[in-house]
């Protein structure tokens, strides 16, 4: 027998303490590129955060160093030092080097935690090429040191006694290890829209992010005077101002967000939620400040008492007017923003990610919860229940019309035939692992690309135009852009309510549009699309951006693909000396012919794909009707801030 093909004891491998991580770091950080990076400092911060829900915490400061390393410092109670019974070692070693261990087990350190699979701090350590951690309890201030996750053999130290007006907390430093990590450069924005939301969902904790490499003007210092870039989040009002903030962009309907929070068998319930004179409902719900993205038990709670209490408040006030039967979910969450935040001591969630929560008592305290606080609120508030009611009945109104008009018709046939749009170049592949379908700016580009593709895998389905602005209409009106219809189609899923990701035909589809700023503008009406009515696409990592190049270079024989202006000069002058053969700047797709839309854009080996991603749904969910929406001075604000990022190309 080869040795290739034994398969006996000595092929089991044993990885002990934090080698599994390493070996595997996938399973669990979700991924090895910049979403997994990132949720290192998540990991670190959750274990601060449990400290405030516990009542010990008010100040985490998060800090971006300029050697590449984050700190997160906190006012908590400090990691244990002592020496732990089991392992003969601190406390703090323990916590750092063994999985699943953690105070959170058995609800007497913590009543509510989202870190209950005790993995967080040690992942963190495992995962990082350095970790100093500095406690400040029991009278003294102490320090470990750990490399990949191994303790120093005299990194753990007491180093001073504390003073006595001194502080208890830890401060936890880790360098991610770029063994490990495509990238280690920590990105500002990513970290603060969710320290942003964890403020918002913990009252009355400051949580300030601090950028060391950035430096910006002191706002009332002299003349030159610089500091690095900071932004602190506290909210003294909540998940209040959370829905507030979610509304800057929009058009509020009644002044006061409506509030209120219960508590049964140790569970808290919070919800806050204001009804806008937008199409696009807003809801998010959390739970042990989890987003929890697939909803689950919680918010299948709210979203059928919120039902069944409009209802109610409609048909015993006269309000329902015309309409055909009762109001329908999708009918009362029309423009809603509404954010359900529940703190469980025991949460179950479904799947790796906590996504979805599952645990079945929570919907009906989360049912009765809202029965009674928001039905009790619209007897004090005859006003606002008045303009929520008359809001979900002209969204029925506007429904029910549509079930009777031609458009309709048309849907049905459309989405129901199993005649696929003519303009669509399908692939011969039936199996939607391998389909991927090209969304292609133009019939012009459309062509090149039909010839130029692999027809065994690669479908291509050019648009005409720009599709509609979907964040300012209502369904039936999107459906009529025959544009629209010929994507839903040729997705085969769907759309809406009654959108099937099972049905899907492809499970790539990617955008390819212009590298200019209509291809932009066109990329985002489609995004907006499929965001707001086939958003499962989305979640699911079926979405991709084609990145086109805007320069293709030769010099003696050789051909360089650029993707900036900056790329293209940097290429000049390393690979060509300053004095290339040839370069051709591709103002479109259009203008490339089949080879080289295929070596560039389309080939597995060579093409770029960027994927669509939604880590934050709030801070998408904003952004969209930031950019898309109806309010035009937000979205001027955003131009304005953002114009230093723009790159500047010569035409």
């Amino acid at each position: 027998m080869s040795q290739e093909n034994e398969y006996g004891a000595g092929q089991i491998q044993v990885l002990e303490g934090l080698q599994a991580v390493r070996k595997r770091p996938a399973m669990y950080i979700g991924s090895t590129d910049t979403r997994g990076l990132h949720h290192l400092v998540y990991e670190v911060v959750d274990n601060s955060i449990d400290e405030a829900l516990a009542g010990y915490c008010d100040d985490i400061d998060v800090t971006i160093h300029d050697d590449g390393s984050v700190s997160v410092v906190d006012d908590g109670r400090g990691i244990p030092v002592d020496t732990h019974e089991q392992y003969d070692r601190p406390a703090v070693e323990v916590i750092m080097t063994v999985l699943h261990a953690g105070g959170k087990f058995d609800n007497k350190s913590y009543q509510v935690s989202g870190g209950l699979h005790g993995v967080g701090v040690s992942v963190v350590n495992a995962l990082s090429s350095t970790l100093e951690v500095e406690i400040k309890r029991d009278g003294a201030l102490w320090r470990h040191e750990f490399d990949r996750g191994e303790p120093k053999s005299d990194g753990f130290e007491r180093v001073r006694d504390l003073d006595p007006d001194e502080e208890h907390g830890s401060t936890i430093r880790f360098w991610p290890d770029d063994d490990v990590f495509e990238t280690t450069e920590f990105e500002f924005s990513t970290l603060a829209n969710r320290l942003r939301e964890l403020a918002f969902l913990n009252s009355g904790v400051e949580i300030t992010l601090t950028d060391e490499r950035e430096q910006v003007e002191v706002a009332d210092g002299d003349e030159g005077e610089t500091e690095p870039r900071r932004e602190r989040f506290r909210y003294d009002g909540g998940i209040r101002e959370f829905v507030e903030y979610l509304n800057e962009t929009k058009t509020p309907l009644h002044e006061d967000v409506v509030y209120f929070e219960d508590e049964e068998e140790g569970i808290q319930v919070e919800l806050a939620m204001q009804a806008t004179d937008e199409l696009q409902g807003s809801i998010h719900s959390f739970a042990n400040n989890i987003n929890t993205r697939e909803g689950g038990s919680h918010l299948t709670g709210f979203k059928t008492a919120l039902t069944r209490v409009v209802n109610d408040y409609a048909n015993s006030n006269g309000l329902a007017g015309e309409i055909d039967g009762n109001l329908k979910g999708e009918d009362v969450r029309e423009g809603l923003t509404a954010v359900i935040s529940v703190k469980h001591p025991d949460p179950q969630f479904e799947g790796q990610t906590k996504t979805k929560l599952g645990n079945s008592e929570v919907r009906g305290i989360v049912e009765s919860a809202v029965h009674e606080g928001l039905g009790t609120y619209f007897e004090e508030n005859p006003d606002t229940a008045r303009m929520v009611v008359t809001k979900a009945v002209e969204a029925a109104k506007a429904r029910q019309a549509a079930k009777k008009a031609e458009e309709l018709t048309r849907r049905k046939s459309a989405l129901e035939s199993t005649s696929l749009p003519g303009k669509l170049a399908d692939c011969q592949t039936r199996d939607p692992d391998e389909a991927e379908l090209f969304v292609v700016e133009g019939d012009s580009a459309g062509g090149s690309a039909k010839q130029g593709r692999d027809r065994k895998n690669q479908a291509i389905l050019p648009l005409r135009g720009k599709i509609l602005n979907v964040e300012k209409h209502r369904l039936d009106r999107i459906l009529e852009n025959n544009e629209v219809r010929a994507l839903i189609t040729a997705i085969g899923a769907g759309i809406g309510e009654e959108f099937d990701i099972d049905d899907a035909r492809y499970r790539k589809i990617i955008l390819m549009t212009d590298a200019d700023v209509d291809g932009a503008h066109i990329r985002t009406l489609l995004l907006t699309l499929l965001y707001r009515h086939m958003k499962p696409l989305i979640e699911a990592g079926y979405v991709y951006a084609a990145q086109p190049p805007l320069y293709r270079i030769r010099y003696r024989g050789e051909t360089y693909d650029a993707m900036s202006e900056a790329e293209r000069e940097r290429i000049v002058e390393e690979e060509c000396d300053g004095n290339p053969t040839q370069v051709q700047r591709f103002k479109g797709l259009g203008e490339m012919n089949p080879d080289q839309l295929w070596e560039t854009t389309m080939d597995p080996e060579n093409r770029i794909l960027k994927r669509i991603t939604v880590e934050d749904a709030a801070a998408a969910d904003r952004m969209f009707s930031v950019l898309m929406g109806d309010a035009v001075e937000p979205r001027k604000q955003f131009i304005k801030d953002h114009a230093g990022d723009a790159e500047w190309v010569d035409i």
